[in-house]
């Protein structure tokens, strides 16, 4: 169940309530004793505390002292984190609905800590038992009750922390319920819903478009692949020329004949995360209405072991014609995405953006606190996207990709092989890629934050959600300048 934020008009003395403040001054117009402001001013200066907890027997009043009021991306961020700190005293306390109290004046930190505390609160308990589930987070409604958050706001946070849901189940979700044509399926239900337009190419019009990496890697399989195109276009939009994003959609990587490791393949059901990405974006894109033309593109399938699976030295065909020796059958990735680069020339696009859980080195050069990313003919497209993801906690590392690098895919039997040497390996995966586009292109690679072992603030354990938000935000911030 999703946690919705409202506003408020009035404060219940019976209600829940979190007091947002920046000096416990501010506390005086609000019913707190003498002896309790003296004791929160003590804490403040002998501790340098900034959490308190007061129980009223019939309610719970907590006051978050903020020392920092101005805006920057990380004072934003860290109101994201405080309120899902707060999340454990909540539940503790079986907390249903709570209002904060904006006593700040800075309205982006106050619906950064309801954001946060909503982002917070997701869990995936869809295969649980039914005495498991009593253990579900409490907290259902946040209310603000604030001068300086309008109803636009609160309603745009909530479309957004609807779709990061979206996109965590999407990526929770394991290969025996999601496979290639069950994404696709959900693609449609979602953004059709949201007023997007979706079309899904079957085995026999990706075969008749000449998708070469999409059906080599499907080869091991016995679901068919997909490939999705869904499509935001209002009436009225600002961009001449679409932006598309691409998606990585492997709903199951199991490395192929390059068999993983047992310990690398138990999380491989997200290697579709950047697909789940791109359908979140456009679902939050098209929910908003913002003015704006984009299409998403999604070519999946899963990557399996069968008698007919691709093996090291294949040579496959792609879509554009490109001839590619398959040296490493868990590189398959890249083949589906090139398919879907070279597919996204067709629309002549203002920008082409794939995100994808593309490479381990990615992941080993930055870990799970931002993503790797590089690109061609961008203009001033990546820095604002940097910008964007700043602005959300989902932040960018720029690699480079120097002709220098070409070699490293260089095939002594096709036109190019899908990997190349020990090192840079990031790198060589986009470099691979930047070989199916002819147009301003952006690579990001989320191998490191998409899937989480381990609980991260509000981002939780397991799929975070990771590339949606930016990817909004990119948008919407385009939209206005």
């Amino acid at each position: 169940m999703q946690t919705t934020i409202a506003i408020t008009n009035s404060i219940s003395k019976k209600e829940n309530t979190v007091y947002l403040i920046k000096s416990y001054t501010d506390l005086k117009k609000y019913p707190f004793s003498d002896e309790e402001i003296d004791f929160i001013k003590t804490q403040i200066k002998k501790n340098d505390q900034s959490f308190f907890s007061f129980n009223r027997f019939q309610k719970w009043d907590f006051v978050h002292v903020f020392s920092k009021t101005d805006y920057t991306p990380e004072n934003v961020e860290s109101y994201r984190k405080a309120g899902d700190k707060l999340l454990s005293d909540i539940h503790l306390n079986n907390i249903s609905q709570i209002t904060l109290i904006d006593s700040i004046q800075f309205p982006q930190g106050v619906i950064a800590f309801a954001e946060g505390m909503a982002l917070g609160n997701y869990q995936f308990l869809k295969y649980k038992n039914k005495e498991q589930k009593k253990s579900i987070n409490s907290l259902h409604k946040i209310n603000i009750f604030s001068k300086s958050i309008n109803a636009k706001l609160v309603h745009e946070t909530n479309i957004l922390v609807e779709a990061v849901y979206i996109t965590r189940n999407l990526v929770n979700e394991p290969v025996s319920f999601l496979n290639a044509e069950k994404l696709a399926a959900e693609a449609k239900r979602v953004c059709t819903e949201a007023g997007a337009k979706v079309e899904v190419l079957n085995k026999i019009k990706i075969e008749t478009l000449k998708m070469g990496g999409l059906l080599a890697v499907n080869k091991g399989s016995i679901d068919p692949p997909t490939f999705t195109i869904i499509e935001w276009k209002p009436a009225h939009f600002k961009n001449k020329k679409p932006y598309v994003f691409v998606g990585k959609g492997i709903v199951m990587d199991t490395g192929g004949i390059n068999l993983k490791p047992g310990s690398s393949m138990q999380d491989m059901k997200c290697d579709m995360s950047g697909a789940a990405a791109v359908i979140g974006a456009i679902y939050a894109i098209a929910k908003t209405k913002l003015p704006v033309h984009v299409i998403g593109l999604i070519p999946a399938t899963d990557n399996r072991i069968d008698a007919g699976a691709q093996v090291p030295g294949d040579i496959i065909t792609m879509h554009n014609g490109t001839t590619v020796e398959v040296l490493n059958t868990d590189a398959e990735g890249r083949l589906i995405l090139a398919d879907a680069l070279s597919f996204a020339k067709k629309y002549n696009p203002e920008l082409v953006i794939d995100i994808a859980t593309l490479t381990g080195s990615a992941h080993a050069a930055i870990g799970s606190y931002g993503m790797v990313g590089m690109g061609k003919n961008y203009k001033n497209y990546m820095e604002e996207l940097k910008i964007s993801g700043e602005k959300e906690a989902e932040r960018i590392v720029e690699f480079p990709l120097w002709d220098d690098y070409n070699k490293l895919v260089e095939s002594d039997m096709a036109d190019l092989k899908n990997i190349g040497g020990a090192n840079a390996g990031a790198i060589t995966a986009g470099i691979f890629l930047s070989h199916f586009t002819n147009y301003p292109w952006i690579h990001l690679d989320i191998a490191g934050p998409a899937y989480l072992d381990t609980r991260n603030s509000y981002r939780g354990k397991g799929g975070t959600g990771w590339g949606v938000r930016i990817l909004f935000r990119f948008l919407k911030d385009n939209c206005k300048n």
